[in-house]
């Protein structure tokens, strides 16, 4: 399985530590060290799960628009955004530690901007965090149409990585960020779509259907 890149430091750094504590275990012939070398095993383990980067087959469309993020779907609610003129459907996503941290982009289009904001880090699952928390903002034009996917920090992930830059040229499914550990993320996009989705699904990047345009 393919791991991220920004996932090897936590990995490697694991993984020395519990050769580390292994070798102490040997020579001091203590318990503790190999209790602390199998916890580091254990920790190797989950972070090479966690940088998972799962292969998926992109259902093919124009006007499907794709879950950005693998995750629950914490609500779905009307609002208004200023990527459209008319009101919008906000499907907000948690991702929790068990889930890969991979963001994909929804359609095929044009990067036409990218808004980072500082912010907290309070628990993504807190009506709070989509509005306070650190993040950072992704709007993807595709025609006439333009949504917007926007990666927010949560409790523990106290880092957004962006792959993508402004006046980039993106395809369904592609890869476009990364959020470490437990967070949120947030898609926007016209009401006139119909949606496939409801409140309580799961859903995984690239693969399911959100909506349709």
């Amino acid at each position: 399985m393919r791991i991220v890149r920004e996932g090897w430091p936590f990995i490697i750094g694991c993984l020395v530590a519990a050769d580390l504590f292994l070798l102490s275990a040997i020579l001091a012939k203590s318990r503790f060290s190999i209790a602390l070398a199998v916890l580091c095993f254990i920790a190797t383990a989950f972070c090479g799960y966690f940088f998972r980067d799962p292969a998926r087959v992109i259902p093919q469309g124009e006007n499907l628009i794709l879950s950005p993020a693998d995750g629950k779907i914490l609500e779905i609610v009307e609002g208004k955004d200023a990527v459209a003129t008319g009101p919008v459907w906000i499907v907000r996503v948690f991702l929790s530690i068990f889930e890969p941290h991979l963001q994909r982009s929804p359609v095929a289009g044009r990067v036409q901007k990218i808004e980072y904001k500082k912010g907290k880090f309070l628990d993504a699952r807190d009506p709070r965090a989509a509005f306070e928390n650190e993040q950072n903002r992704i709007e993807i034009v595709q025609g006439n149409v333009a949504v917007v996917v926007t990666q927010i920090a949560g409790l523990i992930a106290r880092r957004i990585v962006c792959w993508v830059k402004e006046g980039q040229t993106l395809q369904a499914g592609e890869r476009i960020g990364l959020i470490r550990f437990g967070s949120q993320v947030d898609m926007v996009f016209p009401k006139s779509a119909t949606l496939r989705v409801k409140t309580g699904d799961f859903v995984t990047s690239g693969d399911t259907v959100l909506a349709e345009i």
